[in-house]
């Protein structure tokens, strides 16, 4: 496993770019520890040098990060396109940790983009609230990384969340076949969002869902009796933690478990991401994830 980097240091760090450089360090010096080092996924399409192979042919780039010699199986200018879907509405400005919900998402995305794009494949960010707001479609050039950090610093504006909507409309724009990974708290009703995920995976698109949420949401360790506003809704209701915690708790379990299974029977793989989980950690079971789906980690 990567070794673990403090969110507290990296919300400290205001360069999204640098901040997802940092998290990509500890991940490539992770992996070289790990029992997973230089395994392969379909990004990079890697295998280990041996004896006899073109030394022309070895990625000196990935020497340099990892010190292990690796052959890439092909040379595409796009291996992978990748289309990373961000929540922006206002939820996603909860945080009761160092880092808001939206912060945690938006480094999450960075670091994927930064990553991806080091292995030469295409990516793209989406952003959505009620509609979709930005759309930055999939391309590894020189400037398009600035691009999406850039779209990716915006800050969250208000509104609620749409999800079935969204992905909708996603689906008109996304046609080339590819990756699509969804960042979002998911608070909303998700009774159509089922089938919305359905139609991408059915257009042969491979989805991917990270379901981040704030550790004092997940526990409701709130104390005091006070009015809570709706983040989407603005409405208020007054609140007592000790009587409602129950409910509250049990309410988010089915919830979880709705999507949970729905990922399920759609084939989408889910990441369950509270934003006290280091993201190297995060990025890293990914990738273990989608070499095991290829078949397993070539060591």
């Amino acid at each position: 496993m990567p070794s673990h980097l403090d969110t507290a240091a990296l919300a400290r760090i205001r360069s999204l770019e640098l901040r997802a450089k940092v998290i990509v360090e500890g991940l490539w010096k992770g992996m070289h520890r790990s029992p997973y080092h230089g395994f392969s996924v379909e990004f990079s399409e890697y295998r280990a040098y041996v004896q006899g192979d073109d030394p022309r042919s070895i990625d000196w780039k990935v020497l340099a990060r990892s010190d292990r010699t690796f052959i890439k199986k092909f040379e595409d200018e796009t291996n992978l396109r990748c289309q990373l879907v961000v929540d922006h509405s206002r939820s996603m400005q909860f945080g009761s940790g160092p880092m808001t919900k939206a912060a945690y998402a938006a480094t999450l995305a960075a670091t994927m983009a930064l990553f991806l794009m080091q292995q030469g494949d295409a990516v793209g960010v989406t952003t959505f609230g009620q509609t979709l707001q930005e759309h930055i479609p999939a391309r590894n050039r020189p400037g398009h990384l600035r691009r999406l950090m850039l779209e990716l610093e915006k800050p969250a504006p208000a509104g609620a969340t749409s999800l079935d909507l969204s992905v909708k409309q996603l689906a008109d724009l996304v046609r080339k076949r590819g990756l699509i990974c969804l960042v979002s708290d998911l608070l909303a009703p998700v009774d159509k969002l089922e089938k919305q995920l359905g139609w991408l995976g059915a257009m042969g698109h491979d989805v991917v869902l990270f379901h981040v949420m704030d550790r004092a949401e997940i526990d409701f360790t709130f104390e005091k009796s006070a009015h809570f506003r709706d983040a989407e809704t603005g409405t208020e209701r007054f609140i007592d933690p000790a009587t409602a915690r129950d409910t509250y708790l049990n309410r988010l379990t089915v919830h979880r478990d709705f999507i949970r299974r729905a990922c399920e029977r759609q084939a989408i793989e889910y990441h369950w991401t509270p934003t006290d989980t280091p993201l190297e950690s995060v990025l890293f079971d990914f990738l273990s994830a989608r070499a095991r789906k290829k078949g397993g980690p070539r060591r």
